[in-house]
Parts: C-alpha cells; sequence; structure tokens
C-alpha cells in the first residue's frame, strides 16, 4: 500500500520475478479501458512480464464499487491460493483495502432524487458551502474529505438525508467480517514529504509529454456521454485535462491543477495509512527498498 508515485508498481514488479506470488490490482482507477497515461497503468510489457488482475475490467462509462472490488478480489485469491501461490495485493484505494479486510457498512444504496437535490443545491452554493452543511451533521466524515470532494460529499449528505444519522456512525456500527488469511499490510511511505512531491510533479509532467491530453480527447470521441463528473473522470487529472480542453484554463493551469490534485490525492493516501492497524512502514525513498519489501515478506512466509 502506500500514496501516489511511491513505488508501489515498481516494487510489484521486482516481487512478481522472486516469489511465487500473482499481483491483484487496488486501484478504483486501473479497472477502466482506455485509460492508460493518467493512471499510471503499467504498460503491456510490464503486465507481459507481471500479469495484473483486475485491470481494465470495465467502460469508463461504467461504474465499480468497493463492494464490486472485494467480491472479485475474494474470488481471485481463493483461485491464486488453490494454485499453490500468494495473493499480492498492490495499490492506493484505501478504500478497496479497508472493503476487503473489515466488511462492508451495510450503507444504503444511492438514491437518485436525493442526488438530483444535493446537486441541485451545490449548482447554487457550490460544494464547499455543502463540506461546510456536511461538517454541521456527520464532522468524523467532513473532517477526512477535502472541499472539493464532491463524490465523497455527496454520498455522505445522501446517506444522513436517506437515515438520518451521520455516515461515521453507520460505518462504525458495522460488524467487522474476519478475512480468512494471515495479512501482511506493508505501507510505502516517504521520510520526506517535499522528495514525494517533487516525484508527483515530474510524473505528471510526463503523462503530458506522452499524450495524456490526446488520451483523454479520444476518450471524448469514443465515449461522448462522459462529462467531469463522469465516475472515471474524478480520477485525478482527468477532470483537470477535461476542464482545460473545455477552455476553462491554459496548458500551464492544468499543469499546476493536476500537480496539487495529485498531491492532494496523496495526502488523503497517507490518512487512511495512518488509520490503519498492524501496518509496516517502509521508507519509500530508501534505496534498497526492494530488498527491504522482500526480507519482510520472506520472514512473513516463513514464520
Amino acid at each position: 500500500m502506500g500514496p501516489t508515485a511511491s513505488g508501489k508498481t515498481g516494487a510489484a514488479v521486482e516481487l512478481y520475478s522472486k516469489l511465487p506470488v500473482e499481483i491483484i490490482s487496488v486501484d478504483s482507477a486501473l479497472v477502466f479501458k482506455d485509460m492508460n497515461i493518467g493512471t499510471a497503468k503499467p504498460d503491456s510489457a510490464m503486465l507481459a512480464k507481471a500479469p495484473h488482475h483486475l485491470i481494465d475490467l470495465i467502460l469508463p462509462t461504467q461504474a465499480y464499487s468497493a463492494a464490486n472490488f472485494r467480491n472479485d478480489a475474494l474470488s481471485l485469491m481463493a483461485e491464486i491460493t488453490a494454485r499453490g501461490k500468494v495473493p499480492l495485493l498492490v495499490g492506493g484505494t484505501m478504500l478497496y483495502f479497508k472493503a476487503l479486510q473489515e466488511g462492508l457498512s451495510g450503507l444504503p444504496e444511492a438514491n437518485p432524487e436525493i442526488r438530483a437535490r444535493l446537486d441541485a443545491r451545490a449548482a447554487l452554493t457550490g460544494w464547499p458551502a455543502m463540506h461546510e452543511k456536511l461538517a454541521l451533521v456527520d464532522p468524523v466524515t467532513a473532517a477526512r474529505l477535502e472541499p472539493n470532494d464532491v463524490q465523497r460529499i455527496q454520498r455522505a449528505l445522501e446517506v444522513f438525508e436517506i437515515t438520518g444519522e451521520a455516515m461515521s456512525t453507520l460505518i462504525a456500527k458495522q460488524t467487522r467480517e474476519t478475512l480468512p488469511y494471515n495479512l501482511l499490510k506493508i505501507a510505502l511511505v516517504p521520510s520526506e514529504r517535499k522528495v514525494l512531491h517533487e516525484r508527483i510533479a515530474m510524473r505528471f509532467d510526463q503523462m503530458l509529454a506522452a499524450g495524456f491530453v490526446d488520451e483523454v480527447n479520444a476518450l471524448i470521441a469514443k465515449y461522448p456521454t462522459l462529462t467531469p463528473e463522469s465516475t472515471s473522470m474524478r480520477c485525478v487529472g482527468y477532470r483537470q485535462t477535461l476542464e482545460y480542453m473545455r477552455g476553462d484554463y491554459d496548458l500551464t493551469e492544468l499543469r499546476d491543477r493536476g500537480i496539487f490534485a495529485t498531491r492532494q490525492l496523496a495526502k488523503r493516501q497517507l490518512t487512511w495509512l495512518r488509520g490503519m492497524d498492524d501496518v509496516v512502514e517502509i521508507d519509500c525513498l530508501n534505496p534498497q527498498l526492494n530488498a527491504l519489501i522482500l526480507d519482510k515478506i520472506k520472514r512473513f512466509l516463513n514464520a
């Protein structure tokens, strides 16, 4: 586990070459087909070298939930262990890790009418104001969300309107489900946040140079119903690129906004990691990173 740009994919590929593992992607962006550059999806050469499960599952116009992930991951883990190998789950979508380990909260299904009302209110007041409303009824959830995290603010307000209870309260009440596996949870955490930020900026520049804007153009041509509010386009960088293509700002501001959004994602991922128990932290900036990870896993497997 770890924030974006912490070296998770490279480490996983290295482990695949040295241990009897199969890789399961834990990334809500990599499930989408045709979204390659902006998601930093492993390329065909890397996937040939180290295949990943749960990549390229659905179209960008479709949706994939934590419940979908949990069901798919558990099925794969059973198949992998039956083959005598070890499931290696790799990614940065912390909600998926939480759903896998603890089960699902039994929150209510989405209600289109309530969502439409919330969208209408947000159109008048803005999502930062909706975030302030959320802080009044569910301060715990509001505290971990950014004021422009539209999807999650909407969901938390929707849950409150449906149930009359804060989403954080309902989640706290959930019955934990026992996962029938021994877990080793390794988190790649930077010893210097500044260096991670430099990596994030460098990677976004590389994405732009590799044709990220062209990729988004091609997506809109192939899937004309996509908008900045589509689930797939809420992935970091894609919404900003759509807004740039719409003429909202120039390329320099696209770069600045894309890097800022990625840094905010990394911040949220690190916050999630700090709240998880039994995590083995390894400095992702350590030159011996892969060797340290391999040593931890070998000790775990031989214990």
